[in-house]
């Protein structure tokens, strides 16, 4: 019969689609440090050591499906692509879609201060999760992973590109306007599949509407078709 562990193993394995080899690196990718201390286990069974090489595994993935990608963009361009897709908000998105939340063996304290939700131990914990794998089945299994649990990440920069348009065009529009941006919203669609429209006006000019999945992706993508309609649009964006 199965213990809980056994369980809590297989359930992982089952959202990422991946059968491990050797599951105790599993364990330790999932097993934070609060409940290696409270277990009295040793520290090196917790999922830093694994963050740590997770999160170069992850950075080389991106960085190679980027080059391979766009094989005539300059090494800024390229860098400014892969840095919203490695930081941490990024991996605790992919991380709480898996709902790998649920599966981290916390200790208590930590348990009760709500750490399965916190975002910086969602991130620490796929970063884990990935140098397991990399240690299980090697550089090739874990760059397909991160890609495939990284893709609507992906599928966004690659449509809109990297940057925060909404912040760079209040600013460039306080500057030379000396006005700032208002956004409308509408919206369509049953409650567990909105569609997004966003409108944004500058001045006495309207852009848009622009559709998103999100209220945050709609916004986005209006301020950056304003900022291509203005002439204000450069850098890596220009190519869009």
């Amino acid at each position: 019969m199965k213990g809980e562990k056994e369980h809590v193993l297989d359930a992982v394995e089952n959202v990422l689609g991946y059968t491990f080899n050797d599951r105790s690196l599993l364990l330790n990718g999932l097993s934070h440090t609060s409940y290696i201390n409270e277990q009295g286990l040793p520290v090196f069974e917790s999922y830093e050591r694994l963050e740590f090489l997770g999160d170069s595994v992850i950075e080389l993935a991106v960085t190679h499906l980027l080059f391979e990608d766009f094989p005539e963009a300059p090494e800024g361009e390229l860098t400014k692509f892969r840095s919203p897709l490695v930081k941490g908000e990024a991996l605790a998105e992919a991380a709480a879609r898996l709902g790998l939340g649920d599966y981290i063996f916390l200790g208590k304290g930590e348990e009760s201060t709500g750490g399965r939700t916190k975002r910086s131990l969602l991130a620490d914990t796929f970063e884990a999760v990935v140098g397991a794998v990399y240690l299980d089945a090697g550089f090739e299994v874990a760059r397909g992973l991160v890609i495939s649990l990284l893709e609507k990440n992906i599928h966004k920069l690659l449509k809109w590109g990297p940057g925060d348009f909404k912040s760079e065009l209040q600013e460039l529009s306080a500057k030379r306007k000396g006005a700032v941006p208002r956004y409308r919203m509408r919206e369509e669609g049953p409650d567990h599949y909105k569609t997004f429209h966003a409108t944004v006006e500058v001045g006495d000019r309207k852009f848009g509407p622009v559709a998103g999945t999100s209220k945050k992706e709609a916004e986005q993508g209006a301020a950056r078709l304003a900022m291509k309609k203005l002439g204000w649009l450069g850098g890596a964006g220009a190519r869009k």
